[in-house]
């Protein structure tokens, strides 16, 4: 794997033999001078190569670890990625404890965003919004599986259509946001996996956000805050689209490797 340019090609093998086997790593020390069958011998190497071809590790062992949460993972959504929980902290900052409310996740793909927050706040309920139907299957089948089906409702189609804008207490949302001309140099795990509309954000990657920013401005209610996840570039551009269109308080945050990943902003008064 490591000629395929995969990093960390010795964890990655060791974590890859865990799923093969059913065992977990410590397991796997325990038993490393054990001769491995020949039924799982094939088993490893099969899904090493799957590895080797840059299909991505979630998608081989069918889950990805969020926010604390093991979420089915595949090619009907982006993968949730690390980088990410920052948006989920952002939010819960702007969402008074122990208060009823109801948040939308717009294009929410595996959901991982909606059931971070609807985990960790019982008090929360939520909509998850995705345009294509394969997502939002798949973010159905994991809030079902975590238990927070009765608190949320997933919905298929596009945010253009919707009408429930009134009715929220906080819009949280990562949406496309690639440059469409540098997707063709992307991780072949992203280019090649990665569901195409859940990348491309148009020509200057800010096309998703000028809609969301602007059928929030009319929809929502005065106070109600939006976050947005957003390229490590983004930040300026994207909080001036906010600013422009009337949003007040505006913040952002980073993620753990230092880059810019979260800007936020409330609806004015009208």
């Amino acid at each position: 794997m490591r000629d395929a340019g995969i990093e960390a090609p010795q964890r990655e093998a060791r974590l890859l033999m865990a799923v093969a086997s059913g065992l977990t790593t410590s397991d796997l020390i325990i038993r490393g001078h054990q001769p491995v069958p020949a039924s799982l011998a094939d088993t490893f190497h099969a899904i090493v190569a799957r590895r080797a071809a840059r299909e991505p590790f979630q998608h081989i062992a069918r889950t990805a670890s969020f926010f604390g949460l093991d979420l089915v993972s595949d090619r009907r959504a982006l993968v949730p990625r690390a980088d990410s929980e920052v948006v989920v902290e952002a939010a819960l900052a702007l969402l008074p404890e122990g208060r009823d409310a109801r948040v939308v996740d717009l294009g929410t793909g595996s959901g991982c965003l909606l059931a971070a927050l609807l985990a960790t706040r019982t008090e929360l309920t939520g909509i998850g919004l995705d345009a294509s139907s394969d997502a939002a299957d798949l973010a159905r089948e994991n809030v079902e599986r975590l238990g927070l089906g009765n608190r949320a409702r997933i919905l298929t189609g596009s945010w253009t259509e919707w009408t429930g804008w009134a009715d929220v207490d906080l819009v949280i949302s990562n949406p496309p946001y690639i440059n469409a001309a540098t997707i063709a140099s992307l991780d072949p795990e992203v280019r090649l996996h990665d569901p195409l509309d859940a990348l491309d954000g148009g020509e200057d990657g800010l096309a998703a956000y000028r809609e969301i920013v602007m059928l929030a401005r009319a929809g929502l209610r005065a106070g109600v805050p939006i976050v947005f996840e957003i390229g490590f570039d983004q930040r300026s551009s994207v909080s001036g689209l906010m600013a422009d269109a009337g949003f007040i308080g505006l913040g952002s945050s980073r993620d753990l490797a230092g880059n810019d990943r979260v800007v936020w902003a409330f609806q004015a008064e009208s």
